[in-house]
């Protein structure tokens, strides 16, 4: 139920960041300083892709690189960015889910600590009567061997027969 929902909420993010990508793009345009950094960042871009593609492809790098007329590099530029602001606000989605993933599975694995700690005292406490139980059980041992099975009956007569001789007839 969970993932559904999570996914569900990442996509919507996503929607939801891409008007303010779009709206940055539109701002970004306008503003002169901006928009010659902008170009700038545009270009040395185009320039780093074709350099990747010709030697993906095998052709050329010595070649001298066109630059883009300002037009092209402003709308590269802002496409760029705008992916840029998308691809940032999903990853601070994953790194928010990550985070909440890892601190419950740190609660749990603190809960199934504590649950065997209690299991680990009752093993001890068990283990305690069982050994006191142990020692009783010599003592009567040693007791019976003492006196004897008939020392026992002996011993259990002679306190009837006590009891009898001490109440008046």
């Amino acid at each position: 139920m969970v993932l559904p929902l999570l996914k569900l909420g990442t996509l919507a993010l996503k929607t939801l960041s891409k008007p303010i990508a779009a709206r940055l793009k539109k701002e970004a345009g306008l503003h002169p300083k901006f928009r010659n950094l902008i170009i700038s960042i545009a270009q040395a871009n185009h320039r780093m892709t074709t350099t990747m593609q010709r030697r993906i492809y095998g052709h050329a790098t010595d070649v001298g690189i066109r630059p883009l007329n300002e037009e092209k590099a402003v709308q590269a530029a802002v496409d760029l960015l705008g992916e840029f602001f998308v691809f940032s606000v999903t990853v601070a989605a994953l790194v928010f889910e990550v985070q909440r993933s890892s601190r419950a599975e740190a609660k749990k694995e603190g809960l199934r600590r504590q649950e065997m700690e209690k299991l680990r005292q009752r093993d001890e406490a068990l283990e305690k009567d069982m050994e006191d139980l142990k020692s009783k059980i010599q003592e009567l041992e040693q007791l019976a061997r003492g006196k004897g099975l008939a020392g026992l009956f002996n011993f259990r007569l002679a306190h009837i027969e006590e009891g009898k001789s001490a109440t008046p007839a």
